[in-house]
């Protein structure tokens, strides 16, 4: 009976080492990805790089090691001034976001397209509403009352993406080494256009950089219609108390 105790708990320490050990080194390779992005815009359209997000996803037979939960915190998208902050958010699926008003009048935040579809309905100054972004895809936002208002909501399966900066850098942290699909988006560029940027990269500890990511933008209309499919009444005078005709 000693010696079958002894076996059994020499057995279960050799499988610890073995786990730790192998794993250690897994775990050592999660790297920062970097990645240099360059906009070609249209002619007098200049400017830095702006709401550009790149995102790796995972593929077959290279799954990552280190895994972020979803946040159990909401993010959110404030209604103040007639306009949305932030203009983007990038969440992962699953993640609740907020939608709080803060003007003093109604809103009625609404997505009918790609991604998360939802209308929540007119709510007024100082209360607020949410969605469960529960599948992938760009969403974007608008209020059926103030056509002016817009955002967009970029819904990943995946904790790996990053945001360029004003010089055009992204960077995405904790990322194990292997192969994975490189996505593109930005706002002014056409869908064609990114997905011309698609393309498989190796992260590896010799090569954490994905290069330069040349994204041509266009003179892109953003012009869109109520939750109903037609086109926004003209403005009519406002207050706290003003709700538009439905």
């Amino acid at each position: 009976m000693y010696r079958k105790r002894r076996f059994k708990a020499l057995a279960a320490t050799a499988t610890l080492v073995t786990v730790l050990v192998v794993r250690a080194p897994i775990l050592a390779q999660q790297l920062t990805v970097t990645a240099q992005v360059e906009v070609v815009a249209p002619p007098n359209q200049s400017h830095p790089p702006r709401d550009v997000v790149i995102w790796l996803e995972t593929q077959e037979g290279s799954a990552p090691v280190h895994l972020i939960d979803v946040p159990r915190q909401h993010s959110a998208l404030t209604q103040k001034h007639k306009s949305f902050t932030p203009h983007l958010l990038v969440v992962q699926m699953g993640t609740v976001v907020d939608f709080p008003n803060h003007d003093p009048f109604f809103h009625n935040v609404f997505s009918l397209f790609e991604g998360k579809r939802f209308d929540l309905g007119l709510y007024e100054a100082g209360t607020t509403r949410h969605v469960r972004f529960d599948r992938p895809g760009v969403c974007y936002i608008f209020c059926n009352i103030h056509p002016e208002m817009s955002a967009v909501v970029v819904v990943l399966d995946t904790p790996y993406w990053g945001l360029a900066n004003r010089q055009g850098k992204v960077e995405i942290a904790r990322v194990p080494a292997g192969r994975y699909t490189l996505h593109v988006w930005d706002e002014r560029s056409l869908p064609e256009n990114l997905a011309q940027l698609t393309r498989v990269v190796t992260v590896s500890p010799g090569q954490p950089s994905i290069g330069r990511v040349q994204i041509r933008e266009t003179e892109v209309v953003l012009a869109h219609k109520n939750k109903y499919g037609q086109d926004y009444e003209k403005p009519a005078p406002e207050g706290p108390g003003y709700i538009p005709q439905q």
